[in-house]
């Protein structure tokens, strides 16, 4: 049998209530585990995250926390420990974009992406390198953007090869618990996020991905499922790149 049964593990997802951390809180369900759908209270998330929740039955919990908060972290953890009694598997999700030139490019823009982006997958990490279960998968998501640098992406490009970074180096501390440390950098998605770039810059990539076709939110969640997964049990320090064959 190929091992992809998850049935006795509990995954949380960060940024979990719309976009590619729903798809992977649904797909990691489909898969057997217990799911934690974290979001942060802005917008409708809340109600994304509790109507997903409550799609995926008494295996799935919603809770809030922010990233940014290290306290508010560590309650997440508490609440998942309550709930299903801890962790297997993490997936660092949450980002926010604020898209501007260096120039152009304020104090508040830099650091509100850096803070959720980098310091954010930091908090979450620093609680899961404590009370995440021995053997257990943390995956970060990281992008092509922190590979190639787009044009705009300064905040955000900084923030994702840091993501990468880090990985790397949690991948040598944490590998004495049996705990694998990967990322994920995935091309152009067609997520909320992807469609909000504009069409002239959309065409402009398309024309360089050799698979000629932008990504789909569920091949992401599926490179996630194999790094989770038994069949991965070798590989950390990783950086999985799905992205149609573009390298800019």
């Amino acid at each position: 049998m190929i091992p992809l049964d998850l049935s006795t593990k509990t995954a949380l997802v960060t940024g979990a209530s719309q976009g590619l951390g729903e798809v992977m809180a649904r797909r990691l369900h489909q898969a057997g585990a217990n799911v934690v759908v974290n979001y942060v209270a802005l917008g409708e998330n809340q109600a994304n995250a509790q109507r997903i929740a409550a799609e995926l039955d008494d295996r799935a919990v919603a809770v809030e926390a922010d990233v940014c908060s290290q306290p508010a972290v560590d309650r997440m953890f508490d609440q998942a420990e309550k709930t299903f009694g801890g962790v297997d598997i993490l997936v660092n999700n949450a980002g926010i974009l604020r898209d501007r030139t260096v120039k152009k490019m304020s104090e508040d823009e830099w650091q509100q992406v850096i803070d959720t982006n980098l310091t954010g997958v930091f908090h979450v990490c620093k609680t899961a390198a404590e009370r995440i279960h021995d053997g257990g998968r943390i995956v970060n998501i990281s992008s092509i953007s922190g590979q190639v640098g787009f044009f705009g992406q300064g905040n955000y490009a900084a923030a994702k090869a840091g993501v990468i970074a880090l990985t790397k180096v949690l991948s040598k501390e944490l590998a004495k618990r049996r705990v694998t440390v990967n990322a994920v950098a995935p091309g152009v998605v067609l997520t909320e996020m992807g469609r909000m770039i504009p069409d002239v810059q959309r065409d402009a990539m398309l024309a360089q991905i050799p698979l000629a076709r932008f990504g789909q939110p569920e091949e992401i969640a599926d490179a996630v499922l194999f790094l989770v997964s038994d069949l991965a049990s070798y590989v950390s320090g990783q950086t999985l790149h799905v992205n149609g064959g573009w390298w800019g």
